[in-house]
């Protein structure tokens, strides 16, 4: 079973492999949200608390299928997250640990919209709301199910890592490791501008 990937345009394509394997929740950190404010349309993005919905799967199941040029990465500084998006229309697509060992990849809601059928339907509901101090409102917390779904999933990356299946990525080179996309790197100076603007 596989769901679609597209950007808004349609110019970057892709699939996801195994949705009933990821572990889906909302994150309410300054940095994602600064993320959807550096791609300029963060309505579209954020929720009503200012939340991100991401959907946590393994690298090894996402592929592009066309537009791979438009992929381009940044990072709100020299050891963030890289924070992947498709260049054309903006459309934030997913956001990676710098070392590809750690394989992982939060897919943005953004990309994942189909019209045949909805997230819930497609990888379930909201498991996990996460940095909830950076929310603006008091989202419920879902204890519990956040415990569950973590360890589920850190048992999926230590399987990737014993395996050595964490190479298959459309993300990093599968033998140095590095980006596919050199990220842009804000300075401390383009980062604090762009945390002082909402």
């Amino acid at each position: 079973m596989t769901h679609p990937l597209r950007c808004r345009c349609g110019n970057l394509r892709g699939l996801v492999s195994h949705p009933e394997k990821v572990s889906r929740g909302v994150c309410y950190c300054r940095d994602c949200q600064a993320f959807a404010h550096y791609l300029g349309k963060p309505q579209d993005v954020l929720d009503e608390m200012a939340g991100t919905d991401v959907v946590a799967t393994l690298p090894q199941h996402v592929a592009f299928t066309q537009g791979t040029g438009s992929l381009a990465c940044m990072s709100l500084s020299d050891k963030g997250m890289l924070r992947w998006y498709a260049s054309c229309c903006n459309t934030p697509i997913g956001n990676t640990p710098r070392d590809f060992r750690l394989s992982h990849v939060g897919l943005v809601h953004t990309c994942l919209h189909d019209a045949s059928t909805n997230l819930d339907e497609a990888f379930g509901p909201v498991r996990m709301r996460v940095n909830t101090q950076g929310a603006k409102g008091k989202p419920k917390t879902l204890p519990l199910s956040t415990f569950v779904s973590v360890l589920r999933f850190m048992g999926s990356l230590a399987g990737a890592r014993l395996s050595g299946s964490y190479r298959r990525t459309p993300f990093f080179d599968p033998q140095q490791g590095t980006p596919v996309v050199a990220p842009r790197v804000l300075t401390r100076d383009e980062r604090q501008q762009l945390m002082q603007s909402f």
